[in-house]
């Protein structure tokens, strides 16, 4: 149950930033029996611009969180995932799969880290480490009421995209994001039956990115555009953004792919339609320093090739629940920089499938390419099958969207 008592000003790890990985990792944390603060700058629930599209890995963490039956029961269903050639060919991929808006999600991520122990603190804004001599040795924090230190043995910064809390920890390489995303919430429940898939499309009209339409529950609909390789990069860390105008181009989806302009012109919008940035790749920040880590979309945990992260949010957060609880049940204790050197050595050997599924994104600059792998799909159930790998992340996505694998789908 959550605490009912006020939160130690010490504790064993604070987590910063209450997202999938922050939550995830809090949780796995607590649940071990480390004393645990969890803190994040918003109130809960909250919103959270994503696409809200579960895959795969999603779901795969969110068993081993032992929250997958309780997030299925609120979540929308679906059955595959449409790719939408710039043509208007399509084919469906099949997979586990669903939808749920982050503000649920999250909350429902939250809620089970408080239960298994963690003291939530929100909203409280991160505003600095505490040192002693070059160990981070706790955090500062801020809301309206004043500023208030936390000792802690270890801070995770789980503080997504947004680069000021990394620069604040020391531990920013990159200013700029990886990529922009914007998307509006439509509620338009006479579509709900027409629409009960995972839909992504690409166009040249999109300059380079890529729209999507994802149901939700409740006749809701997700629909928006994303641009990842937004900013190139200059010295220092800080990068030009290319010249997109984000809500130009949501407008240019709607006037190139119908089910998405019906929404928009038939639906009732939900809110604002909001951005947000994305951090892509495994690059753009340190993995660590003494007594922190960084964990999540703050260590560039989404794929450059369709922005999904909430999986591999997880997936770096429980990594770094890991390496911290080696040191803690370690009767002769592992030394700081072991902790560093298990967990940044756990990252390392994810590297290889970001930059797979990097060479992949070179679908969103050449949509020819959609077109040509859709054609081939709705031919060959081998290669179908491959689709299906790359989405349950058992095929490499170079067999399908390298030069290499262009040639063998002129061939197959």
């Amino acid at each position: 149950m959550p605490h009912t008592n006020p939160p130690p000003s010490q504790c064993d790890v604070l987590v910063v930033g209450a997202g999938p990985a922050g939550s995830a990792c809090a949780l796995w944390l607590a649940r071990a029996g480390l004393q645990v603060l969890l803190a994040d700058q918003h109130a809960f629930p909250r919103d959270k611009v994503c696409g809200d599209g579960l895959i795969p890995d999603t779901h795969a963490a969110l068993r081993r969180l032992g929250v997958f039956e309780e997030v299925a029961a609120l979540a929308q269903q679906v059955p595959h995932v449409r790719c939408v050639g710039p043509r208007g060919g399509f084919v469906d991929v099949p997979g586990s799969l669903s939808v749920l808006p982050r503000k649920t999600l999250d909350h429902v991520l939250v809620r089970a880290a408080q239960r298994a122990g963690a003291w939530l603190l929100a909203p409280l804004r991160f505003e600095a480490p505490l040192l002693d001599g070059e160990r981070v040795v706790g955090a500062r924090l801020r809301n309206d009421g004043g500023r208030f230190d936390i000792a802690a043995r270890w801070v995770v910064m789980a503080t997504g995209a947004a680069a000021q809390p990394l620069m604040a920890a020391g531990l920013c390489e990159r200013r700029t994001p990886s990529g922009v995303a914007l998307r509006g919430y439509v509620r338009h429940p006479a579509m709900a039956g027409r629409i009960n898939q995972l839909q992504i499309v690409w166009h040249p009209r999109l300059r380079g990115g890529y729209g999507w339409v994802f149901p939700a529950p409740g006749g809701l609909f997700n629909v928006g555009t994303g641009l990842v390789g937004s900013h190139a990069v200059q010295g220092n860390g800080k990068g030009r953004m290319q010249d997109v105008n984000l809500r130009r181009m949501l407008d240019d989806f709607c006037s190139v792919y119908a089910p998405a302009r019906e929404l928009m012109a038939g639906g009732e919008l939900q809110g604002e339609i909001k951005g947000a940035p994305l951090r892509c790749t495994l690059r753009g920040a340190r993995w660590s320093r003494p007594g922190m880590l960084a964990t999540g979309e703050a260590a560039g945990s989404t794929y450059s090739f369709s922005g999904e992260g909430i999986g591999k949010a997880m997936e770096t957060g429980l990594l770094a629940a890991e390496a911290l609880l080696a040191q803690a049940q370690n009767r002769h204790g592992h030394s700081d920089d072991s902790v560093r050197e298990r967990y940044e050595a756990t990252l390392r050997a994810l590297q290889p499938r970001f930059d797979l599924y990097e060479t992949a994104s070179g679908v969103n600059r050449h949509p020819w390419l959609a077109d040509l792998v859709v054609w081939r799909a709705r031919r060959s159930p081998r290669i179908l099958k491959r689709l299906a790998g790359v989405l349950e992340e058992t095929q490499s996505p170079g067999r399908l969207f390298s030069w290499s694998g262009i040639t063998k789908l002129m061939f197959e």
